[in-house]
Order: structure tokens, then sequence, then C-alpha cells
């Protein structure tokens, strides 16, 4: 079954971050590089990727057929979405045991979700 790992941030974990020398940013990035190898490996990982600053979003509305594009930040909220992690395990278990590996579990910052499996419910 697949499970979407969402990694958040806060103020905290980012003020930690940036206060990380260049080369702890570098150990840091070579650390999610070897949980994605070892995802691969494993025939777990099915996608995994950062998010630009939440600044950079757009909020897409549909108005009489138009789409109107507008510039974030939108929500009032000091958690953001930093990245995910979309893998295909055995069991629910597994996914918490790979997300509980990422630091921002630490500090609450990681959610673990199931992807609904539209072909198995017929609607694809």
């Amino acid at each position: 079954m697949k499970y979407l790992i969402q990694i958040y941030s806060n103020p905290e974990s980012r003020a930690m971050w940036d206060s990380f020398t260049p080369e702890q940013q570098a150990e840091g990035y070579a650390y999610y590089q070897a949980i994605s190898e070892e995802l691969v490996s494993s025939g777990e990982y099915v996608a995994a990727e950062a998010l630009a600053d939440a600044s950079l979003a757009k909020r897409v509305t549909q108005t009489d057929g138009s789409a109107v594009a507008s510039d974030g930040p939108f929500a009032e909220t000091k958690e953001l979405l930093a990245g995910f992690y979309l893998v295909d395990c055995e069991t629910e278990a597994r996914a918490v045991e790979i997300a509980a590996r990422f630091p921002e579990a630490e500090f609450g910052l990681i959610e673990v979700r199931p992807v609904l499996d539209m072909a198995a419910r017929g609607d694809v």
C-alpha cells in the first residue's frame, strides 16, 4: 500500500536549519539522500521532493470557466509542508518506521497518510 510521508517545518525547525553551517546543511541533505537510496534498494521508494518556500505558492480558483492564480502565503499557520516521500510499504507500521527516521519527527512535524487506491475502488 502507498503512504505519503509529509514533512513539515515550523519556525523552530527553520531556525535550527538556518543556524547550520553550509557543511552541516550538506550533511543533512546527504542524510535524506541515504534514506532515499535505501528505499530505492528495498523497492519501497515511489517519489520524494523538497518544496520551495510557501511564499512562492499560487492558489488557483476557478470562476466562470477562468482560472485565477493568487500569490501566497495563504495559511495563517506556523507549520508548512516542506517536502514529502511517497512510499509503497507492506504495512502502515513500516511507513511509520520510515517516517520516524526523519529529523523533523523530533518536533512532531511528520505525518503519514495512506493513499487511496482508486483502482481497487473501481473509480479508475
